[in-house]
């Protein structure tokens, strides 16, 4: 895919004129991409993190690449579920990216009251203290679990089924409060429903892990790879640098109608578990050679989980501006430069 012009424009613009961003969960994988991207483009950013799930060493990764221009961040340790905490991380913002918030659908099925306390309550928490501080735009985390059960492919934003797994329940919530709040408050936002997304300071440790840093470390440390069900479920792998670019587009376009809706963030494809094996031992069996005839084992499908995952981005295009840079193999192949450097010793 090719470099696209509405994103350089931005970009270009952002290097002339400085804003202040609030950037929640800043300490995680996506939220500390985004402070990185946004700092590089002499942007002043306050992150807010109570490091439940983000961690301190992908902040000082983000202080190590950007240099001197790491004065331009303030951090507030601080937890969204405290109104208070929420207001002060607003106040003075010109653009919130909310990230933070509990993932994994497996994790809400088995403590949906934190998953709702976070990702519900904390959600609205932020939209009141973004009302109050009357920021420009409040860009958020939406996700491609929303679609449920429909089983219409490619996914198009205006077409859901129900919720598979209470994780899917709250951000479909956190999709009817930013609308209201739309119609009640004047309040912009705009919800980016991620799909699969993967790169560089994606934790590989934990039950909850994502499937490509999870594979990855299991592959470098000689490990069994599992596969939930038969390996032709199939998902729409999104590259860390196609989200950074989506959410910056979403906070300052300005084309009608673009404010106040939700979009797909994806590459607009389908890879099943199966391909992404193959391509994954592809690029690491050259330097680890117990992978050349490695098989994934198998496992029962997981609760919770939809069978096949695509997005269509006709309307990010059309609105945002929105054209991803990295398809999975591109993404791939950067994100394991990072994978292998940061993951062999803790392997």
């Amino acid at each position: 895919m090719q470099a696209v012009g509405k994103f350089d424009e931005v970009q270009a613009h952002l290097r002339e004129r400085q804003y202040r961003w609030l950037v929640t969960g800043a300490a995680g994988f996506i939220g500390s991409n985004l402070v990185e991207a946004l700092l590089g483009l002499g942007q002043r950013v306050t992150g807010l993190d109570n490091f439940a799930t983000g961690y301190r060493h992908n902040l000082d990764q983000v202080r190590d690449a950007v240099g001197a221009r790491w004065s331009d961040f303030d951090f507030i340790e601080g937890d969204i579920r405290d109104p208070a905490t929420c207001a002060r991380a607003c106040a003075g913002v010109d653009f919130v990216l909310h990230e933070a918030a509990l993932g994994s659908v497996t994790r809400s099925l088995e403590d949906p009251l934190r998953t709702h306390e976070t990702n519900v309550t904390g959600f609205l928490n932020m939209l009141v203290a973004a009302r109050d501080a009357k920021v420009r735009r409040f860009v958020y985390a939406a996700s491609s679990s929303t679609y449920g059960d429909h089983p219409g492919l490619p996914k198009i934003e205006d077409r859901i089924g129900k919720p598979l797994s209470p994780y899917a329940v709250t951000k479909y919530a956190n999709e009817l409060y930013a609308d209201v709040f739309a119609r009640s408050y004047g309040i912009e936002s705009v919800g980016l429903r991620y799909f699969n997304v993967f790169g560089p300071r994606q934790d590989p440790n934990g039950a909850y892990a994502a499937v490509i840093p999870q594979w990855v470390a299991a592959m470098i440390g000689d490990r069994p790879v599992f596969i939930n069900g038969d390996g032709e479920t199939s998902r729409d792998f999104c590259f860390i640098d196609n989200v950074v670019q989506a959410n910056i587009l979403a906070a300052t376009a300005t084309a009608p109608n673009a404010a106040n809706q939700v979009y797909n963030v994806a590459a607009g494809e389908r890879t099943s578990l199966n391909e992404l094996y193959r391509m994954m031992r592809a690029l690491l069996q050259e330097r680890f050679a117990h992978l050349r005839d490695r098989a994934p084992q198998y496992k029962d499908f997981r609760a919770g989980d939809v069978r096949h995952s695509q997005a269509d981005i006709t309307r990010a295009r059309e609105l945002l501006g929105y054209a991803p840079t990295h398809r999975i193999d591109a993404g791939l192949r950067e994100a394991m430069e990072w994978y292998v450097l940061h993951l062999a010793d803790a392997s």
